[in-house]
């Protein structure tokens, strides 16, 4: 079967490009700008000297997120999300999918009665804001640890494993990698995959947008993004000059 170019001109099985720009704010322990092709994200790491409730006197350590996207991040101004009263809902879930997948990365008993926080900030949107958060965020996380132990605050590095994330869809009978806004919505299936860097997976989300799908095609989705999410781990390891964990 001859290969598909895509609507931005790759192949099928092609990532866009992707830049990480470490320590891209000062004040913040972590920061990361992550950019995969015109998807833009702005990730920062802080350290709180609190814990929610049912961690309290635990010593025990708490890592969450905060995701948003910015009113000019799509071509139709997104309303602040404050001046609406409310957290929509799916802003709540992509939070909780970056704070459950930064967890993965974090031996939390080590971290002391502290959160880090992750703040992902959507800058510009073309599809997989959700996975370029959290492969920046886990940059910025790092970053934060390693700031927390030369602080003191924490006597090593809690950091367990590698973590990354990328999109994967099906479109005209072919898995794709790293999916553009467009071919999101003319996707037959629409999954975002994220992973340790042991190759384990900590979340799929996968969803049949116009057909259902078969166990065959779930096989090429994840193996398109095994491969891109290798991608991704090497470029966080280049950035971070990380060597010794997996």
């Amino acid at each position: 079967m001859p290969a598909r170019l895509r609507d931005d001109g790759r192949r099928a099985g092609e990532m866009r490009p992707v830049r990480i720009k470490r320590n891209y704010t000062s004040n913040a322990p972590g920061s990361a700008l992550i950019e995969m092709g015109n998807t833009t994200v702005l990730c920062t790491a802080s350290v709180t000297a609190r814990v929610p409730p049912f961690l309290y006197r635990t010593g025990r350590g708490w890592v969450t997120s905060e995701y948003g996207m910015l009113p000019g991040s799509t071509r139709e101004r997104k309303p602040r999300e404050e001046r609406m009263g409310r957290v929509d809902g799916r802003t709540a879930e992509i939070q909780r999918l970056i704070g459950r997948s930064m967890r993965a990365a974090v031996d939390t008993t080590l971290l002391g009665e502290r959160t880090i926080w992750i703040d992902c900030d959507v800058l510009q949107a073309d599809g997989g804001t959700r996975t370029a958060a959290i492969t920046g965020g886990f940059v910025a996380l790092v970053d934060a640890l390693r700031w927390m132990k030369k602080e003191q605050l924490i006597d090593t590095l809690p950091l367990l494993t590698k973590v990354a994330a990328v999109s994967v869809g099906m479109l005209d009978g072919r898995a794709m990698l790293d999916l553009t806004y467009g071919e999101d919505a003319g996707a037959d299936v629409d999954m975002n995959v994220v992973m340790t860097g042991r190759g384990e997976l900590i979340e799929i989300q996968g969803t049949a947008e116009r057909r259902p799908f078969s166990e065959a095609d779930l096989s090429k989705m994840l193996a398109a993004a095994r491969r891109g999410i290798k991608q991704l781990m090497a470029i966080q390891a280049r950035v971070l000059r990380l060597r010794s964990v997996e």
